[in-house]
């Protein structure tokens, strides 16, 4: 077995082949492939090489998530993929651990992915972040005040301008952007039936707001409303009247809420609508589900972009660090398992060692992460995650870690 880069020339086919494997490509499907090969030539990939085919692929692409007012350097693991003949050899965790170790060196402050489902990524020292709602509705039941315009028509021709607007949407906290063109343009060409619909707004004609869709049944859909992109409040809500628009046909849309924004406030009698078409193909519903993880991987950077009121609250903390037995011995970067004195407070700070005279909290990397992000308070994490320390020292951090919820509004 051999662990490389990707080569685009050699390994294509084989990667290829390994995505249709396992459902991520539809055999004859051009536009998909396409897609694919943008994507796998502009990340950092690497493969895991058996008797000559590559059989595990992994990639992660930079870009940053906003923490309170400042963006960190981000590392996105943006597939993981093993096909049938390698599986529990752990190429898979290998060659993500490698991944996330090089692109920590490089600077990266955290790393996230989506994840297939909870426990796998936990070995690797992720933790599990916040709820995402995705609402089903009827286009037609949403009450807007606001008129749209007619939309500018967008395809996947359309990536770089799409691209752009995803850069400069209004973000808030936990929001992530990924810098490749890729992770756009590949998006737009895997969608079935995908279109989009826009305004361009900006000074030089640069698209401001827009939705992007896929769809199996175009005339009544559903349609599935996969990103949207917006920079104020009044592009908002031009979107959901575009959306009403649609409604004239189309009778189920899917779209996962915004952050800060809680759609039922614009849904005309959602439980009568839900009751009515309760069990149809066009049932209105919501479903909230956890399917994105972060974790840091530099403790000090991380820490220091925390801004809160009160405190200060000043405590050791004994970090672990799965990762590390993944990771070669000479590995450069091994994880960020270790003590730190911390402070959260206005200024905040975490620095090697320990402090006499300290409270201690104990926590893997994925618990203090979640800690860290607001994913849930100290306190919660304590019942149901890696994290321990006193009943007082839980209480003044959940007094003081009072946080947005984070949202990255970019699925990767």
């Amino acid at each position: 077995m051999e662990i490389r880069a990707y080569d685009p020339e050699t390994d294509f086919a084989g990667v290829a082949r390994m995505w249709r494997e396992i459902g991520w490509l539809d055999a004859g499907e051009e536009k998909q492939e396409q897609g694919l090969k943008v994507f796998a030539e502009q990340f950092d990939s690497l493969v895991a090489v058996i008797d000559g085919s590559p059989e595990c692929f992994v990639s992660t692409g930079t870009g940053s998530v906003r923490y309170l007012t400042e963006d960190l350097p981000l590392s996105v693991l943006t597939a993981v993929t093993t096909s049938h003949v390698a599986r529990r050899q752990g190429l898979a965790k290998t060659l993500a651990a490698r991944s996330i170790a090089r692109d920590a060196v490089a600077g990266a402050a955290v790393s996230a992915l989506g994840m297939f489902d909870q426990g796998y990524y936990n070995k690797l020292g992720f933790g599990t972040g916040t709820y995402e709602y995705w609402h089903a509705l009827d286009p037609a039941s949403l009450r807007v005040s606001v008129a749209a315009r007619p939309p500018k028509r967008l395809g996947p021709d359309d990536w770089e301008a799409i691209h752009e607007s995803r850069i400069a949407r209004r973000r808030g906290h936990g929001s992530c952007v990924l810098d490749a063109g890729a992770a756009t343009e590949a998006e737009l060409l895997w969608a079935s039936n995908g279109f989009g619909l826009g305004y361009a707004d900006g000074p030089d004609g640069e698209l401001t707001h827009l939705l992007w869709f896929s769809a199996k049944g175009m005339e009544f859909g559903p349609l599935n409303a996969w990103f949207m992109t917006y920079q104020t409040t009044e592009q908002f809500l031009e979107l959901m009247s575009l959306l009403v628009q649609l409604g004239d046909n189309v009778q189920l849309v899917r779209m996962r809420e915004p952050a800060d924004i809680q759609l039922q406030d614009l849904i005309h009698q959602p439980f009568r609508r839900r009751r009515m078409t309760e069990k149809s193909e066009y049932e209105n519903r919501v479903r909230a589900n956890a399917y994105w993880q972060m974790r840091m991987c530099d403790v000090a950077r991380c820490v220091a972009a925390t801004s809160v009121p009160g405190g200060p609250v000043r405590f050791n903390l004994v970090v672990t660090d799965p990762i590390e037995a993944a990771l070669d011995d000479g590995a450069e970067w091994r994880g960020v398992g270790g003590d730190y004195i911390v402070t959260f407070g206005p200024e905040s700070s975490a620095e090697p060692g320990v402090e006499d005279g300290l409270p201690t909290l104990r926590a893997g990397v994925g618990a203090f992460t979640r800690l860290w992000l607001g994913v849930r308070p100290a306190s919660g994490l304590a019942a149901t995650d890696d994290l321990t320390g006193p009943g007082e020292l839980l209480a003044d951090l959940d007094r003081v870690l009072r946080l947005p919820t984070p949202k990255p509004d970019w699925d990767f």
